[in-house]
């Protein structure tokens, strides 16, 4: 089920009450009613959830101490429905502090302690309702410039395909014999157009990732083989610069992971043509060298404080290097490239965004003149 709540300043907030006390809840309805607000009732929690999935309210009053399911088991389920809006949960306890922390530990918002003062529950309500206001406007103006770039990108993309086509069928030949230097100058026309269309694909991809709305399909994959791919794929690019492309993908006792990394194949293979390709564009002498390798790391703990194992993947090149300006904001949407080389900036930035996806991270070493070192850590 998919839920999308957006601000309307017509219609009254709905609170859900949940509270195995008639009389509470009585008392409760009454004084939120008188308020405006528009409000639903739960004797428990699995009634609660049950409402909550049918139609998320604006607002959820929770008792924590309920038979069957508490409050904290009310929340934690609300905060792992991923298909929910943001719902702010006011917890009500005759607890101590300790049980206030856990109930916030779990994904409530705010509390209040039995027995409940009315003025103060109506002004941590108005508050909470302010909150959330402010997270449905904020979202639904991401939706609406997704939607916006999304058909700006479609606008785009239709005209610049068809360009293409046409101006590949004109290089050939195939609407009239043309001379060399038409063809040449076609052939530059085509890579133009190319650049654009790949230019307007990223820019999509990018705020796919910054609204949230991107989907990755995980799978088992084989780094070894994906790098390969790529590296075949890229291989003219580097043979006309007179490059070498050289790959480390030796095995070892702990190279398990390499072959069934839980990862998105089609995003990896972007992120690596991304990095390797950059690499490409900006060594005018020298090499690329790509190692790949698996390691049980004591640096990277689990939450359970247990090394992690990681695939780590390195991108050195000979190229120009980067500034520790540059360096500063490479990875940020549209940063700055002083190269004469350098792109929109929103290739790097998506790198990060793929990523930082599968829970890994991307940093970079650089010195000018001397190439740079990108290195990617994925957690397995």
């Amino acid at each position: 089920m998919s839920y999308l709540s957006v601000p309307n300043a017509t219609k009254a907030d709905r609170i859900l009450v949940v509270d195995d006390a008639p009389d509470n809840v009585l008392l409760v309805q009454t004084i939120l009613e008188e308020e405006g607000y528009e409000i639903s009732t739960a004797e428990n929690g699995f009634s609660a959830l049950s409402q909550i999935d049918k139609a998320a309210p604006d607002l959820v009053l929770l008792d924590v101490m309920m038979p069957g399911m508490d409050g904290y088991e009310v929340t934690k389920r609300i905060r792992q429905n991923k298909e929910l809006p943001f719902i702010p949960i006011l917890l009500i306890t005759a607890h101590d502090s300790a049980s206030v922390v856990q109930g916030l530990d779990m994904g409530a918002d705010d509390f209040i302690r039995k027995p409940v003062e009315m003025d103060e529950l109506l002004a941590r309500v108005r508050s909470l309702l302010r909150l959330k206001h402010s997270v449905d406007e904020r979202n639904s103006i991401a939706l609406q410039r997704e939607d916006f770039v999304s058909r700006l990108a479609h606008d785009l993309r239709t005209p610049l395909v068809a360009a293409d086509r046409m101006l590949t069928l004109m290089q050939q030949g195939a609407l009239g014999e043309i001379s060399l230097e038409m063809r040449d100058a076609f052939g530059t026309m085509v890579r133009s157009n190319k650049n654009l269309i790949a230019m307007v694909n990223m820019l999509l991809e990018v705020y796919r990732y910054e609204a949230g709305r991107k989907s990755l399909s995980f799978a088992a994959v084989d780094l070894r083989q994906l790098i390969n791919e790529v590296a075949e794929e890229l291989a003219p690019l580097a043979d006309a610069k007179g490059l070498s492309v050289n790959l480390d993908l030796t095995e070892s006792a702990e190279s398990a992971p390499i072959a069934k990394y839980p990862g998105d194949r089609l995003e990896l293979h972007r992120l690596l043509t991304n990095l390797i390709g950059n690499a490409i564009k900006f060594t005018d002498n020298g090499s690329i060298d790509v190692s790949l390798k698996a390691a049980n790391s004591p640096a990277y703990t689990s939450f359970k404080n247990q090394p992690l194992a990681w695939v780590i993947i390195e991108i050195q090149d000979t190229g120009a290097g980067i500034s520790p300006t540059e360096k500063a904001k490479l990875f940020e949407r549209f940063g700055p490239g002083t190269h004469k080389k350098s792109g929109t900036g929103l290739g790097l930035h998506l790198c990060r965004q793929i990523v930082e996806a599968h829970r890994g991270t991307i940093e970079v070493k650089s010195d000018l003149g001397k190439g740079s070192l990108f290195t990617i850590r994925l957690p397995c």
